[in-house]
């Protein structure tokens, strides 16, 4: 029988294989037509192949050549790192060009998976954060010295599983806006509307409750279904092109799931959580994927590095 730092293990695995799963494009397509207004009325078919782009130049998104081709994002994790601002990582970063009547505007998006609502601080200055890397991160390679003009508006786009009552189900965008103290001139919107953090909750609904997208990620993501009938449903009611990867991911998918249930994988055992953050400590993952996979407190991952004289890696 697995012992709960192998039951961690088993769920960072689960973890990762979700992100594999979001890193199709058909699937990306799917929450950036619900989610973004630039790509509203637009097909998922023609934001898979269109309008989703590699950026080479930028260094944080690869194309794989492999059965999944032209159509899936490689999920790497991609960092960001200056001297100055540290490192961050993100799950999925992809560039994407939004169809324009004039021409392309360019989007700079990132999503994540997040599995705990609270994790010791408010999650939506953590996806704030999260654009303003992306903003400044620009520095170099889209923009330099004083061509602020390039700078290209980014979405962080925040799915979490397990969210309060409060949260459940719903989809919330939050923008920069103009608002008139005195007089009424008015800027280019397009000049100040250049960071859009937006969170997606789930929750403990079946998915035959909900519609569009809530619908799609809570069957994909967490409902007890069969393979074949979550591949059938992504390509009838959603359009989403079932490739090899994405019927593979999803499989993979539902099998661990199935082994952390049958184990009794229990989070809110403290006695597991220390023994799992301790193995987390050990293994010098940073504090932020200890508080996703074990949904411990800062204070408590803190404390377990103390009684193990163990350094607690930032990020």
């Amino acid at each position: 029988m697995e012992n709960l730092s192998e039951q961690a293990k088993r769920k960072m695995r689960y973890d990762a294989t979700c992100k594999e799963v979001l890193s199709e494009k058909s699937m990306i397509a799917c929450i950036l037509q619900t989610c973004v207004e630039e790509f509203k009325g637009c097909s998922i078919k023609d934001i898979a192949r269109h309008y989703i782009q590699g950026m080479p130049e930028v260094g944080t998104v690869v194309v794989e050549p492999d059965d999944g081709g032209a159509l899936r994002i490689r999920n790497e994790q991609t960092e960001d790192k200056t001297q100055q601002e540290g490192t961050v990582f993100y799950d999925i970063r992809f560039t994407a060009i939004a169809p324009d009547s004039k021409k392309p505007i360019k989007l700079i998006i990132n999503i994540e998976a997040q599995n705990d609502f609270h994790p010791g601080y408010p999650l939506l200055k953590r996806a704030i954060f999260y654009c303003s890397r992306l903003i400044s991160s620009q520095y170099g390679t889209i923009f330099t010295k004083a061509h602020y003009e390039k700078i290209q508006k980014v979405y962080s786009i925040w799915i979490c599983t397990e969210p309060t009552k409060k949260w459940s189900y719903s989809i919330t965008r939050y923008r920069m806006t103009e608002e008139h103290i005195e007089g009424n001139a008015k800027a280019r919107e397009a000049d100040f509307d250049l960071l859009t953090p937006i969170l997606v909750c789930l929750g403990k609904k079946r998915y035959t409750e909900l519609h569009g997208l809530l619908k799609m990620l809570n069957m994909v993501l967490l409902d007890d279904v069969k393979v074949e009938d979550k591949l059938q449903t992504l390509s009838q009611e959603f359009g989403i092109e079932v490739t090899p990867h994405l019927e593979k991911g999803v499989a993979k998918m539902c099998n661990l799931s199935e082994g952390i249930e049958k184990r009794g994988f229990n989070k809110g055992k403290a006695e597991g959580k220390a023994e799992d953050v301790l193995e987390m400590l050990k293994d010098n993952l940073a504090i932020s994927k200890i508080i996703l996979y074990t949904k411990s407190s800062v204070d408590f991952i803190r404390k377990v590095a103390k009684d193990n004289n163990l350094p607690i890696r930032e990020g």
